[in-house]
C-alpha cells in the first residue's frame, strides 16, 4: 500500500510543481527579462508581474522600449502602459518619435500620444512632414475629376489642380482634414474664374489660379500646410450665358404667346359681343317694321288714312325697289361677319 500511494502523491506533487511553474513562467516572462537586460532597457521582474495583473501584454511595452532606446530615446515604461491601457498604439508611436527625431523634427512623446489617441496615424503624420503629399482637388473618388466654373463672358471653364501639402504637427490635433483643403481650394477654382473678364484670360495664364487661391491662406485651421498648388488642366465647356440667354429668350417667347393669346380671346370675345349687338338691333329693327301694318291698319279704322293714301305708299315703296334694281344696288345682306364674306 505505502509503493502505490507514494508513487500517486509523487505525480500530484510533481503536477503541482509543473503548474506553478507555468504560472511563474506567465507572470514572470523570465526570456523578456533577459531580453531586456541583454538590451540594456531597465525593466524588473516586478514591473513584468505588473503588467500581467494590469494585462498589459509585456511584450509589446518591453519591444516599444527596446526600440527606443536602440534609436537613442528615452521614454519611461510607466507611461507607454498608460498609452495602451488608454486605447493607444504604443509601437506606432515609438516608430513615430524614431522617425521625427532621425529627420529633426520637434515632437514631443505628449504630442505624439495624443495624436495617435485624437485617432490619427501619427506615423504617416511624421512620414508626410518629411515628404509632403500630393493631393488632387477635386478628388476623384468623390465622382468627378474637374471643378466647373464660369467666367464673365459665359464661357465654363473645368480645371483640376494638384495640391503639395505638408503634415503640420502643431496643428494636427483639432485641425480639419484634407477633405477640407480640397473644398478650399474647389473654392477658390471658382472664385478666380468666376472673376475673370474672359475665359481666355485663364487659358493664357492658369497660374493666375494658383497664385490667387495661393494667396488666401486655405491651410488656416487645417492639419497641413500648403506648399504650391498647380493646375494640372484647363479645359473649355459649354457657352452656358449663350445657354442663359436662348433659355430667357425662348422664356419671353412663350409669355409673349400667352399675352398675345389672351388679346386674341378678348378680342374674339368682343366680336362675339358685337355680333350679339348686331343681331339685337336688327331684331329691335323687324319689331319696329312689324308695327308698320298695325299702324296703316289703326289709321284705316281711326278714319286717318284713305284707300288712295295707301296705294301712293305702295306704288312709291315700288318706284323704289325698281329704282334700287336698276341702279344696281343690293339689299344689305343679314348674319355673322364670317358669313357675309
Amino acid at each position: 500500500m505505502a509503493g502505490p500511494l507514494g508513487v500517486l502523491l509523487a505525480g500530484i506533487i510533481i503536477l503541482f510543481l509543473f503548474v506553478a511553474l507555468l504560472m511563474l513562467l506567465y507572470f514572470v516572462p523570465i526570456p523578456l527579462w533577459i531580453t531586456a537586460k541583454f538590451a540594456r532597457v531597465p525593466v524588473s521582474i516586478s514591473s513584468l508581474i505588473g503588467m500581467r495583473l494590469r494585462k498589459v501584454p509585456p511584450p509589446i511595452i518591453v519591444n516599444s522600449m527596446i526600440m527606443a532606446y536602440k534609436a537613442g530615446l528615452s521614454v519611461d515604461i510607466n507611461k507607454l502602459e498608460a498609452h495602451y491601457l488608454a486605447g493607444g498604439n504604443v509601437i506606432q508611436v515609438i516608430r513615430a518619435l524614431i522617425s521625427a527625431d532621425k529627420a529633426n523634427i520637434e515632437l514631443s512623446y505628449e504630442k505624439a500620444t495624443a495624436i495617435d489617441l485624437a485617432g490619427r496615424d501619427v506615423l504617416e503624420a511624421v512620414q508626410m512632414s518629411v515628404t509632403p503629399k500630393v493631393i488632387d482637388a477635386p478628388d476623384p473618388r468623390k465622382g468627378t475629376d474637374t471643378v466647373a466654373a464660369v467666367a464673365k463672358d459665359g464661357i465654363q471653364l473645368r480645371a483640376k489642380a494638384k495640391v503639395t501639402v505638408r503634415a503640420n504637427l502643431d496643428r494636427i490635433v483639432g485641425g480639419a482634414t484634407e477633405e477640407t483643403v480640397i473644398a478650399r481650394v474647389g473654392e477658390g477654382i471658382v472664385t478666380t474664374i468666376g472673376s475673370a473678364e474672359t475665359h481666355k484670360a485663364v487659358l493664357e495664364n492658369p497660374d493666375l489660379i494658383s497664385r490667387n487661391v495661393l494667396g488666401k491662406g486655405l491651410d488656416a485651421g487645417t492639419a497641413f500646410e500648403i506648399l504650391s498648388i498647380d493646375i494640372a488642366d484647363v479645359d473649355v465647356g459649354d457657352n452656358i450665358g449663350a445657354k442663359l440667354q436662348i433659355d430667357q429668350a425662348n422664356a419671353d417667347k412663350q409669355i409673349a404667346q400667352a399675352k398675345a393669346e389672351e388679346r386674341r380671346a378678348m378680342a374674339k370675345a368682343q366680336e362675339q359681343e358685337m355680333i350679339a349687338r348686331v343681331q339685337e338691333m336688327r331684331a329691335k329693327v323687324v319689331e319696329a317694321e312689324a308695327q308698320v301694318p298695325l299702324a296703316i291698319a289703326e289709321a284705316f279704322r281711326e278714319g286717318n288714312l284713305g284707300v288712295m293714301d295707301y296705294y301712293n305708299i305702295k306704288n312709291i315703296m315700288a318706284d323704289t325697289s325698281m329704282r334700287e334694281s336698276i341702279g344696281g344696288e343690293a339689299k344689305p345682306k343679314e348674319g355673322p361677319p364670317e358669313q357675309l364674306k
